[in-house]
């Protein structure tokens, strides 16, 4: 088993993966894989991971030969509840839960006055907590772990695609190793190369791109003061120049701390080690002992491709969109694209579905990727200003807030990443509750517990529908598993019903990704089989 990675006073030493010498440089040419994933971060690997539990073989090619980015610190930290689901789904999550830091409440704060606070925790039904921090080079390196448990995966390290040709049957990689370079044919690509992608730039795909001129610095300490596991919030921090601060706890007992700075701040300077340790010792107070782990400065752009798929390209993740991290919706929603297009891929390679359904994962995840845009982008705008007008509503909301509880959620500092709610989308039906993610609700079968996300797995890439009555609708060569409520399971708490709006009588109709795909108020096989159509993308889909 590969270690996994470690902090250390000067950073963090990250697990090494062997090279191995591909099948074309031993063999020669090889026959056309059915798929191959570029890019081995989050979105590749929980891509490749996700295809794995379902039985899927494919190719995933990583430039180097290990996970997260030399130098680039703990990045994405904080994984929302439906991220931990989707792990869980994959056989990963008892991992994050052990090794992360588990949390759900929050404060935003002006100086030492607490202007705004929440918890999730009470109005959670999920058998995962809402969140879990953890750096994320380690959920990689148990994503690496756990596809190789699996055994399905041809994980090639140091293998970086060099160039690319697309075809109207296959895509065809160039790609560099330490032996020499290949190529490679397949019928279906994923790019997960990230925000440069290569792949997207060779073959000049059309993408809407934005620099913002704000300006961070991450800072990872040790310390042993105030260790709560409350995420806090400065808009305005005293001991950071008015300008705002995020404290986290991730794993190892290590603090994140991101300080907002000046927009003409100079990278080198700022992320300097004696720079930085002033700068936290403010924060703490002069008497306070910490360890300095990691320094790095970040700034960021937004971006976003006119579509999701090109041919037989798919792109997910960073390669597709990129975005600030206010609110944890860079990672988590390159996850939530690689869920959604997991179990299509699966439906597709064998056969149950055809290429239409791909246009689903497109025209939802396209959708799901402005909204995370336009909230963080509204969040950019709170934490920096860029007009007087702007800075004139920020400065009355923070007045506000002080004296008037409506005012406090007003308090944009980032909002929390969310499943998407694909309602109004054709893909699913026109129901309120139709589109979105139904929690993992607790249940019971044969008198044991088990989850909607333990029946989702065992039902690999098959809907499943869930009848509140006693009249069964007949699968009819759809991919579907059917359970019956209070006789193949028991919503003993009535969340599954509450969760998706199901009525005596009726179906609940729930994606292999745990998306409502439609609450159906009978067992009518042919409303069921349509509402299956929707959802394989068997109807017509808008471009």
């Amino acid at each position: 088993m590969t270690p996994l990675p470690q902090p250390s006073p000067t950073g963090y030493a990250l697990p090494e993966y062997a090279y191995v010498r591909p099948p074309e440089l031993v063999h020669g040419p090889q026959p056309r894989y059915p798929l191959v994933i570029v890019g081995g971060g989050l979105a590749g690997l929980t891509l490749a991971a996700d295809l794995a539990v379902r039985g899927v073989r494919c190719v995933l090619l990583d430039e180097d030969h290990t996970v997260g980015v030399r130098g680039a610190s703990s990045r994405g930290i904080v994984y929302v509840q439906r991220t931990l689901e989707v792990m869980a789904r994959l056989g990963v999550y008892e991992r994050i839960a052990a090794k992360g830091v588990t949390w759900s409440r929050g404060e935003v704060l002006a100086g030492d006055e607490a202007l705004y606070a929440f918890d999730y925790q009470p109005q959670s039904v999920s058998a995962q907590p809402p969140f879990v921090n953890l750096q994320q080079f380690y959920l990689e390196a148990f994503l690496v772990e756990r596809i190789g448990e699996l055994g399905l995966t041809d994980l090639r390290w140091d293998n970086q695609v060099t160039g690319v040709e697309a075809h109207a049957d296959h895509v065809r990689l160039h790609v560099s190793t330490p032996d020499g370079p290949y190529t490679l044919e397949a019928d279906w690509v994923v790019d997960a190369e990230g925000v440069h992608s290569l792949i997207r730039r060779q073959l000049g795909l059309k993408e809407h791109t934005e620099r913002g001129d704000d300006r961070w610095c991450i800072t990872d300490v040790r310390f042993g003061h105030g260790t709560t596991n409350v995420r806090r919030t400065w808009v305005e921090a005293p001991f950071n120049e008015q300008r705002a601060v995020w404290q986290h706890l991730m794993a190892d007992d290590v603090w994140r701390l991101d300080f907002q700075m000046a927009p003409d701040s100079d990278p080198e300077f700022v992320s300097r080690p004696d720079v930085a340790r002033e700068r936290v010792q403010r924060m703490l107070g002069p008497d306070v002992p910490f360890e300095l782990v990691w320094v790095g400065p970040y700034s960021y752009r937004t971006m976003l491709m006119e579509r999701f798929r090109h041919g037989r390209l798919l792109f997910v993740g960073d390669a597709a969109h990129a975005k600030s991290p206010f609110g944890a919706r860079g990672g988590n929603s390159g996850i939530h694209d690689a869920d959604n297009l997991g179990w299509k891929l699966a439906l597709l390679l064998a056969g149950r579905a055809d290429e239409r359904i791909l246009d689903t994962y497109d025209v939802e995840r396209h959708r799901a990727a402005e909204e995370n845009i336009r909230i963080t982008s509204r969040s950019g705008r709170f934490l920096r200003p860029r007009s007087e007008m702007e800075r004139l509503l920020r400065r009355c909301v923070l007045d506000l807030a002080h004296e008037h509880r409506f005012a406090r959620p007003m308090l944009n500092t980032g909002r929390l990443c969310a499943p998407h709610h694909y309602g109004g989308l054709p893909t699913v039906g026109t129901g309120p509750h139709d589109g979105q993610s139904v929690p993992n609700v607790r249940l019971e079968r044969d008198g044991r517990p088990t989850t909607l996300v333990d029946l989702l797995r065992e039902a690999n890439a098959h809907c499943v529908a869930f009848v509140f009555g006693d009249a069964v609708p007949d699968a009819g060569g759809w991919p579907l598993v059917v359970h019956r409520v209070g006789r193949d399971v028991v919503d003993m708490h009535g969340h599954l019903a509450a969760q998706t709006s199901a009525q005596p009588g009726g179906v609940a109709l729930i994606r292999p990704d745990g998306h409502l795909a439609a609450a159906l108020p009978g067992a009518d096989a042919a409303a069921l089989h349509a509402a299956l159509a929707r959802t394989l993308g068997q109807t017509t889909i808008a471009a």
